[in-house]
């Protein structure tokens, strides 16, 4: 990568702590244990909040993000999320952009290489990402970085001096690659190097708390262990769950089609979120919004339907302002309370067919299931109709064999009206 990128934003050295100074230590560890899984170590990170109280200078709070596609989704913000309530607290967030460590490609959570992404592409992905953050974050205490910046130059010999600093055992020690050697799939050597590219991301940083999901504990404790290596004080590591999807099984992910969007249009984000599970609709109240757990308990003696509009409403306020919730809850009342089709339905052609075509397949070419496989599991779960008529069957056809108008409602957010000629 060149070396022309710049943080957007320098927050200074030394800033004077918010009105959060006065609040004792105990009550900020309140606020920042809010949907966190586990901090290591509670007891230093006391210490830190103490002496960034005592000194007036404010900790580095550190998360990556590798720019893998172009958009920010709600599963991404549940690390902003968490950033901000250190800014809340008057410290600096590091919103470090992975345009190095994309190239490697990140292997937590995969028993497969993960394909890598051309320098152009994470570029144009950065790019959107610097253009979505300060939805969530204070521009005056946030630091936008690309490790780009110091592994660029790093160069081969920096490298095998970086890479002389940790064991190959202390690396497969990691349970996604000693799952792969069990059963014999391969490991690419690049892989290897990811986590020590991510820790020494924290030395070049300096970082005093790094954030990150369950699934990147391995790659921060290596963070902890480097800073010792170079002299520095250990970064405190804190995790946050991984938020499930639309389906409610599947970390949310783009390409699952699982996702809602920092930048969807409101009403399909005030759909999309309408169509969650009850249950999961607590887990997007406490990881999507900064609703206290107090008053998220206090909800659950209200109707389901009632609180999980409120939750989409709160949502699109965020990112799009009271006026466009406010509008987007009259869209969905209108459209799913009187069973009214929206005015803005999308519209799409198929040429007449010899024979009938299997349902699952043609809601995959349409685009209302990401594969034949989530097709099936949504007929399952009763989530497709079709002309008014819940379709229960696996095995159903769609009967293009005559000209006509068909209206598919998948979940409670997607319509489609189908144009046979």
């Amino acid at each position: 990568m060149s070396g022309t990128h710049r943080s957007l934003t320098r927050a200074p050295a030394l800033i004077p702590m918010s009105d959060f100074k006065s609040i004792p230590i105990p009550d900020q560890l309140d606020y920042i244990r809010k949907g966190a899984v586990e901090i290591i170590r509670e007891e230093e990170l006391a210490e830190k909040l103490k002496r960034a109280q005592k000194t007036g200078k404010p900790l580095r709070i550190k998360a990556g993000f590798d720019p893998t596609a172009p958009d920010i989704h709600l599963g991404h913000t549940v690390l902003m999320r968490k950033m901000k309530h250190f800014q809340d607290l008057g410290h600096t967030a590091i919103f470090l952009i992975g345009d190095f460590t994309t190239l490697i490609g990140d292997p937590s959570g995969r028993n497969v290489t993960r394909k890598q992404l051309s320098k152009e592409e994470i570029l144009v992905n950065a790019e959107t990402y610097k253009q979505q953050v300060f939805k969530i974050l204070n521009p005056a205490t946030t630091v936008v970085d690309f490790n780009s910046r110091w592994m660029s130059g790093l160069g081969a010999d920096g490298f095998i001096k970086l890479a002389a600093r940790y064991t190959v055992a202390r690396i497969i020690e990691r349970e996604d690659f000693s799952n792969r050697l069990k059963n014999r799939l391969p490991i690419s050597m690049h892989e290897l190097l990811y986590p020590l590219v991510q820790g020494y991301d924290s030395v070049a940083l300096e970082a005093d708390v790094e954030l990150g999901g369950t699934d990147q504990k391995f790659n921060l404790l290596v963070g902890r262990d480097l800073q010792r290596e170079y002299g520095q004080e250990s970064q405190i590591v804190l995790t946050m769950p991984l938020l499930e999807g639309l389906d409610g099984v599947q970390k949310m992910s783009k390409s699952l089609g699982n996702y809602v969007g920092i930048n969807d249009a409101p009403n399909e984000q005030f759909g999309k979120i309408m169509s969650i599970s009850d249950d999961l609709m607590w887990k997007y109240w406490e990881l999507a919004t900064d609703v206290s757990m107090k008053d998220i308990a206090a909800m659950k003696s209200r109707h389901p339907k009632e609180v999980k509009e409120d939750l989409a409403a709160t949502i699109i306020t965020q990112y799009h302002g009271a006026a466009a919730a406010s509008a987007a809850r009259d869209h969905f009342r209108s459209v799913f309370g009187q069973k009214e089709l929206p005015a803005d339905i999308e519209t799409k052609e198929l040429p007449i067919n010899a024979a009938p075509m299997k349902l699952t397949k043609l809601l995959a070419s349409l685009g209302l299931a990401p594969s034949i496989t989530e097709a099936q599991r949504l007929i399952e779960s009763g989530a497709v109709h079709l002309d008014d008529q819940r379709v229960t069957n696996v095995k159903a056809e769609f009967d293009g064999t005559a000209p006509g108008e068909h209206t598919f409602k998948v979940g409670r957010r997607r319509f489609l009206r189908v144009v046979v000629k």
